[in-house]
């Protein structure tokens, strides 16, 4: 299987949770990655633990929000590794609100992170897999943008936006040997889920078939097989860990 092996990889959010659990496992299977995240300490830890591997590993400030910091890393990534073959656009955050309490500049900052940092993301790192007739845009969406979610409506909507773009993006590729799917995460024991109030936690387990949450092994490893060679007939797909809280079949 050649897997990801030699590959160059780029993932935004990669300071913690999801993001960092996704770059150890492509450096593991033999990829560089670069590590974005609006917090750098969190970046170069994880870039640390990158280079331990063996690999080669490139820590960046990003904030997504921002196209012209998303091209500078892209060109950054590009100089140090010669291309960026993998996109994964994870950067996230999360907060809960009533809708009538979302304010106009909540709802921005969550559109601004999600949907249009996976926007950024696309823009920036496209023309160079174009150029070589390959890639994988991967990018983080959640269950939530299937079933809803009380007091989460701002997060649900813009989760929801990367799920459309995804696919809207994969039927304009199809024919450029670039792939582009997301994952859909269930819920998941990273520190962002550990900022929730514990009975919440604990009321959400309940309601999980598996009755237990995922961890960010569980999403790094769908990635990682988004991301292989072994992926490429699979675009415009969300797939979703989530321990059976969401069940359909095409």
């Amino acid at each position: 299987m050649a897997g990801v092996a030699g590959k160059a990889a780029l993932i935004t959010g990669a300071g913690s949770g999801i993001g960092r659990t996704t770059a150890l496992v492509l450096a593991k299977g033999g990829a560089d990655v670069a590590l974005c995240d609006v917090n750098l300490a969190g970046a170069e830890t994880t870039a640390q633990e990158v280079s331990t591997l063996g690999r080669k590993a490139l820590a960046l400030r990003v904030d997504v929000t921002r196209l012209e910091e998303v091209e500078q890393a892209v060109a950054r990534t590009q100089d140090t590794f010669g291309r960026v073959d993998i996109l994964f656009s994870n950067a996230g955050i999360a907060e809960q609100a009533p809708f009538t309490e979302i304010t106009e500049a909540q709802w921005d900052q969550m559109f601004g992170v999600h949907l249009n940092g996976t926007y950024n993301c696309f823009r920036a790192v496209l023309p160079g897999m174009l150029e070589r007739n390959w890639g994988r845009l991967i990018s983080t969406s959640s269950m939530g943008a299937f079933t809803g979610g009380v007091r989460l409506a701002h997060y649900c909507a813009a989760k929801a936006g990367i799920a459309g773009l995804t696919i809207a993006m994969a039927s304009e590729l199809a024919r450029t040997g670039i792939t582009v799917n997301a994952v859909a995460p269930g819920v998941i024991d990273t520190p962002m889920l550990r900022q929730s109030p514990e009975r919440w936690v604990e009321r959400i387990v309940k309601t999980i078939p598996m009755r237990k949450l995922g961890k960010p092994e569980d999403i790094a490893y769908a990635v990682v097989y988004l991301a292989s060679e072994e992926a490429g007939f699979v675009t415009g797909q969300l797939l979703s860990p989530n321990g059976g809280s969401y069940m359909k079949w095409c």
